[in-house]
């Protein structure tokens, strides 16, 4: 005696249970899809406070950067220093009043 075996298709299950439920199976679409949303949107978010915090360090480095170069061009363009280089490395000198000479335009 033979016994019959039932063949299932698997595919024509899942395809009749489907289209048997669609109210269910489009609110799982758009629960998957809504899922997806959160996802993308928080990984967007953390990039962007990333790129954020690397930004506000780059401020900082450039804000010491020029608080040093401020100190620096104040330091060089002392009237003292000047006046020493000037007299060391280039033999400068104040003038006497008889080496002035006055032009007198008419």
């Amino acid at each position: 005696m033979k016994t019959a075996t039932p063949h299932f298709n698997l595919i024509s299950l899942i395809w009749t249970d489907l289209t048997r439920h669609p109210g269910r199976v489009l609110l799982f679409l758009m629960v998957v899809i809504s899922a997806l949303a959160v996802i993308l949107s928080v990984h967007h978010n953390r990039q962007l406070a990333i790129g954020h915090e690397q930004l506000m360090q780059q401020r900082d480095q450039l804000d010491v950067e020029w608080r040093h170069l401020v100190l620096e061009q104040s330091v060089l363009t002392e009237h003292n220093r000047l006046e020493s280089l000037a007299a060391k490395e280039l033999n400068m000198r104040r003038p006497e009043p008889a080496d002035e000479i006055v032009v007198r335009i008419k």
